[in-house]
């Protein structure tokens, strides 16, 4: 089995269309049919049912699937320890960081990297953490910088370098910016705007609520921080947002509740190769930690 076949196959596995990993490989879609025929050929059995425009994994193909990530992660640590013996820092950096710590948090760093190390490329990708997280667990990225999970998997090292408080705030014009200092129970009468359901942050906020024996109110929901600023200081509800995002046109409520922190921080695979410039972001990463990241947990 050659590299590309398994790449082709796995991007076809994971978008369910060939037009959508074509796109992905910069391909066309018949060198990637081409590519899979060449997969089907070789273990002598089909992978995908095509039904319409449909695509769908063969019991062969999701037997398959798995082994494939695990072939394609081989190789790029067979690559990387072998790149790692010229003792310098170049190639490409694969790092994953989620919107608000990419516009918020790293661009200093981001920039003294770059400026120290010109020959690393880096490919940055911006994602919900939760979607990072999970790339990193499947070894499809070297590196993510996002909002770390309670309780993260043991195959993955999470060390956090920020902690953000979250603060209860609401629109000048809500009927809350009014009041005096709030007991829990009392924001549960206006709707909420939050981050989505799914998301590391939103269970965080709702395990609070759920402790307390309260339901959140959640009128509407989105991954995007700056969304969920601009709603809340419109009067779409109240919300909770990190300290540093509420400067500005955000009243800041007063909650009868022990402050709410999330830990902001790295994740790396356990079990993976790192390569001489996921170390040197790694050193840089540690060197920011601030001291409540220090002594978090």
């Amino acid at each position: 089995m050659d590299t590309q076949s398994l790449q082709a196959f796995l991007a076809v596995a994971d978008s369910g269309s060939f037009s959508r990993a074509a796109e992905q490989l910069h391909l066309t879609q018949p060198a990637v049919s081409k590519r899979i025929a060449v997969l089907e050929g070789q273990i002598d059995a089909r992978l995908f049912d095509r039904i319409g425009r449909r695509v769908s994994l063969t019991e062969a193909g999701r037997v398959l699937l798995p082994r494939a990530r695990q072939i394609l992660v081989m190789v790029d640590d067979s690559r990387r320890a072998l790149g790692n013996l010229e003792d310098s820092v170049a190639g490409s950096l694969t790092l994953a960081t989620s919107h608000h710590i990419g516009l918020h948090r790293l661009p200093p760093l981001l920039k003294a990297y770059t400026g120290q190390h010109p020959d690393v490329r880096l490919d940055l990708h911006f994602l919900d953490s939760e979607q990072a997280y999970q790339g990193v667990l499947d070894g499809e990225l070297e590196l993510a910088v996002v909002t770390l999970a309670p309780r993260p998997d043991p195959q993955l090292e999470a060390v956090p370098v920020w902690i953000d408080r979250l603060c209860f705030v609401c629109g000048p014009d809500h009927p809350l910016a009014g009041r005096g200092r709030l007991e829990l129970r009392e924001l549960c009468a206006f709707d909420a705007v939050l981050p989505g359901p799914l998301t590391f942050t939103r269970g965080l906020i709702e395990s609070r609520f759920a402790s307390a024996g309260l339901e959140l109110p959640v009128a509407i929901s989105t991954n995007y921080l700056e969304t969920l600023k601009m709603m809340t200081a419109i009067g779409l509800g109240w919300s909770l947002l990190p300290e540093r995002l509420v400067a500005g046109e955000l009243h800041v409520l007063e909650v009868d509740h022990p402050p709410i922190h999330r830990p902001l921080g790295y994740l790396v695979h356990r079990s993976r190769t790192r390569s001489n410039a996921a170390q040197a972001m790694l050193a840089q990463l540690d060197d920011a930690r601030e001291p409540a990241a220090r002594e978090w947990g």
